[in-house]
């Protein structure tokens, strides 16, 4: 393919938007709200089954930070097993050590056990305390990708990093721009920093379809899902710069 289009999924229909509308590949990922965290059994076996794209489950035991204890550690090698069995095509991980390094040992561990899936790094990536030594520590431990915003809040604040790790990766690694990708910097994004895989979340708070809401609890139950005209909308940008 000329280009990679990869979305977040946190709902099943998001899963299925995904698919209708080409993307190459999802991060399915619960706890919106977190940033995303490991998804259910449940939730993987039957976004695999609705979705024939690539599928690939975030291996997140929590929010916050990405330094995991012992007992993290062994859940976050459960999950992997547990993707393989169900058929998904990859995974995505990320442990630091508590200086802002690679764990190299601990990440080694989970790539291996993912093999026979491709393995991309996620936005740990973007605590690291130096993200050229992480990025050779990276392609060492056997990674596909990583997804990254160029250690800034969003790509755009990150576009310099990103340009400089798209031309040291070189072939030898996929850099995926994430946060804050939308159909409107999309293009400026590919033109500056010349990557051609890209992370958006396409984000869209579905209102709740229940008739009946209790007035007393005074909350609107929203949920995290993608829109369908920004999905088309990323990919139509993306083949006219690519085309």
């Amino acid at each position: 393919m000329k280009y990679e289009l990869e979305v977040i999924a946190f709902d099943l229909t998001s899963c299925i938007i995904a698919a209708e509308n080409g993307v190459t590949r999802i991060e399915l990922c619960a706890n919106p709200q977190e940033g995303g965290t490991t998804p259910s059994f449940g939730m993987i076996k039957e976004a695999r089954k609705i979705s024939a794209i690539q599928l690939f489950p975030i291996i997140r035991p929590r929010g916050g930070d990405f330094y995991y204890s012992t007992h993290e550690f062994n859940s976050m090698l459960n999950d992997i097993q547990q993707c393989r069995d169900l058929g998904c095509d990859g995974v995505v991980i990320g442990m630091l050590k508590k200086d802002g390094s690679i764990d190299i040992e601990k990440n080694r561990e989970l790539v291996d056990a993912a093999k026979g899936m491709a393995v991309t790094f996620h936005r740990a990536f973007d605590r690291v305390n130096d993200p050229f030594v992480a990025l050779e520590q990276i392609i060492s431990i056997g990674c596909k990708r990583i997804l990254t915003s160029g250690l800034k809040p969003n790509v755009i604040e990150g576009m310099e990093t990103l340009k400089e790790l798209v031309i040291k990766a070189g072939n030898r690694i996929t850099i995926m721009p994430g946060s804050g990708v939308r159909s409107n910097n999309i293009n400026q994004l590919a033109e500056y920093t010349h990557a051609k895989s890209f992370h958006s979340s396409a984000r869209k708070n579905m209102d709740s379809t229940m008739e009946f809401q209790n007035p007393n609890m005074r909350e609107s139950l929203t949920h995290a899902s993608i829109d369908s005209d920004e999905v088309r909308a990323l990919k139509n940008q993306l083949d006219i710069y690519f085309n």
